[in-house]
């Protein structure tokens, strides 16, 4: 076994055996997904996030893939997509770093000190530049509605029980979200 490929392993374990939840994809360690909660004193408290995590083939030298499998409002997190903008994992990756960090530090830090100068969420750095107010408003509607326990277990292609609404709670629902807003749903 070469030496990333027991890295890779190492890393995986220590992830398994911390407090996350881990679920691994096709029962192989180059892709699962993460439950990972918003940090404390944040405005995403109290959401719950499954997170796709894919490691390339020469991890730990090249960085993970990370993405938000549930909806997030966030100016770094591409809302159709989940995928994370975030320089550590994406230009600045060392071998030096593991998945711990990704979860404990780097996750945390990214909803803690958005950067809505460098975003994949355009509306969401322009709402938090000129509205915190707002934005605020928005990140915890998005928290309710898709960050609970319930959505993570269910496979992101998966229609959530939000899905089965009268027409007259329909047109509310969109008097709220505008149709970009809930682009990432399935399709009926």
């Amino acid at each position: 076994m070469s030496s990333p490929s027991k890295r890779r392993d190492m890393d995986v374990m220590k992830l398994m055996m911390s407090d996350y939840t881990v679920e691994t994809i096709n029962d192989g360690i180059n892709e699962f997904n993460v439950e990972f909660h918003g940090p404390k004193e944040s405005l995403y408290e109290g959401g719950v996030w499954k997170v796709r995590v894919e490691l390339p083939d020469a991890y730990p030298y090249k960085s993970p893939s990370i993405g938000f499998l549930n909806k997030i409002y966030h100016p770094n997190v591409d809302e159709m997509s989940g995928s994370v903008c975030l320089d550590v994992i994406n230009q600045s990756w060392s071998p030096m770093f593991d998945l711990l960090n990704v979860f404990e530090v780097f996750l945390p830090q990214l909803l803690l000190y958005p950067n809505p100068g460098d975003p994949l969420n355009a509306d969401a750095a322009a709402l938090m530049m000129n509205d915190k107010k707002q934005y605020e408003e928005r990140v915890k509607e998005y928290c309710e509605r898709y960050a609970k326990k319930s959505n993570t277990i269910k496979a992101p292609n998966e229609e959530s029980d939000d899905e089965e609404i009268s027409e007259d709670e329909d047109s509310d629902r969109h008097s709220t979200f505008s149709e970009d807003n809930v682009a990432g749903d399935a399709d009926p």
